[in-house]
């Protein structure tokens, strides 16, 4: 609960009401990280609503910046501008636009039309996601104030990309569960084939998880395009089946997709089919953790890529010991002299605590492993350089013997 004082005589009167930093809690504002927790704040200037902007100030009433306020969970301000620096009504299309100049100096449109535009903090719009599928646009908001801003980014979409927007659907039931509903807010598509490396997909942003694909593996797919020639592959968790396309693309002897969900298992077929028309694909719908202790020693490279197994640090260690328990049954059903894509996407696993887990499970496996490689999200994912908690993805390539 946060306090609310009257600081008429203090403090002077604002367009936006203010949030006051407890002494010493700016400094990490100063350092431009864009959060403010909870325990920072000393107290507001007046009753504030969810998602509505606010001012953030020192105990001195010295202006830090300005965000969205949040009476939901630890961080109390997602912030969108520092200093001397004004939100004003160009706001969107200059984020839009400078995000999407990013993206054309790392992307060919003509290889690949799906990428991620706007990455949270890592894009300098905290709580907003947009992937962006051969100009159809899936926007997800993961805090009110982005929410009650999507028609107006929406219009920003619109106005500066018409050459490059067919489709704007809000798939934030999921990250905002109060919104209650997902909806177009521009067109109607629900689906279209997109272009990765190339390489095609079908991507649904209705039906699909999250905005449709997932957007964060394609440098680290085409990377295991490298390994995966004459190679036995089994693709786990293979969800649309990416890793599984990119194998067979590459050369692979044969390659199995395993999923739990039958959902899953359709998709990744699809898409292995508007790539090859005859191959030696099978998709198995199947407990992963099943098929790899009924099959072992029959793959050359496996790919470990679960769902994120900590969405919180109260799960940390049961995540940790999931981690293990998967990288070891992978081992195990690895053939010797195989290769090894092992990942993890839960944000509050890091990459040292994720390295030594993968380390604790070799142990237990008794087999001689090497690392040849650590991954992380592709360039289309930044990292905002004053918030490392954005690199949530991490990954090793192993050479087990």
């Amino acid at each position: 609960m946060l306090f609310v004082f009257n600081f008429a005589a203090k403090y002077k009167t604002m367009s936006y009401p203010k949030v006051i930093l407890k002494p010493g809690k700016e400094k990490s504002v100063l350092r431009r990280h864009p959060w403010v927790f909870s325990g920072a704040v000393y107290g507001v200037s007046r009753e504030i609503n969810d998602g509505e902007m606010v001012e953030v100030v020192d105990s001195k009433d010295k202006h830090l910046a300005t965000g969205y306020f949040s009476d939901r969970g630890s961080i109390v301000v997602r912030i969108l501008t520092f200093g001397e620096e004004l939100f004003t009504e160009n706001f969107w299309a200059d984020r839009l636009k400078g995000a999407w100049e990013l993206r054309m100096k790392i992307l060919d449109l003509k290889e690949t039309n799906a990428f991620r535009l706007i990455h949270g903090e890592g894009d300098g719009i905290p709580g907003l996601i947009i992937d962006y599928y051969d100009k159809n646009w899936v926007l997800q908001a993961h805090s009110s104030g982005i929410f009650q801003e999507i028609e107006k980014i929406a219009e920003a979409i619109k106005t500066n990309f018409t050459d490059y927007c067919e489709t704007i659907y809000c798939k934030s039931s999921g990250t905002l569960p109060q919104t209650g509903r997902d909806f177009f807010l521009f067109g109607d598509t629900p689906e279209v084939v997109a272009k990765e490396n190339n390489i095609l997909f079908a991507v649904n942003w209705v039906e699909g998880q999250k905005t449709g694909f997932f957007l964060d593996q394609r440098d680290n797919r085409k990377l295991l395009g490298h390994y995966a020639k004459g190679k036995r592959v089994l693709n786990t968790f293979c969800y649309t089946g990416g890793f599984s396309v990119y194998a067979m693309s590459a050369g692979a002897q044969l390659v199995t997709s395993v999923d739990i969900s039958e959902k899953a298992v359709a998709l990744a077929e699809k898409n292995m089919e508007l790539n090859h028309d005859d191959c030696n694909h099978e998709a198995v719908a199947s407990d992963v953790f099943t098929f790899m202790k009924e099959h072992t020693k029959q793959y050359d490279l496996i790919v470990l890529d679960p769902p994120a197994f900590a969405k919180s640090i109260k799960s940390k260690h049961t995540a940790t010991q999931a981690y293990k328990r998967l990288n070891i049954a992978g081992m195990k059903a690895m053939a010797p002299n195989g290769i090894l894509f092992t990942f993890s996407c839960s944000q509050v696993i890091d990459d040292v605590l994720f390295y030594n887990t993968v380390a604790a499970a070799a142990i237990e496996s008794g087999r001689n492993i090497r690392v040849l490689h650590k991954l992380t999200q592709g360039p289309d994912h930044p990292v905002n350089m004053y918030h490392p908690e954005g690199a949530y993805l991490k990954g090793l390539v192993l050479y087990v013997e």
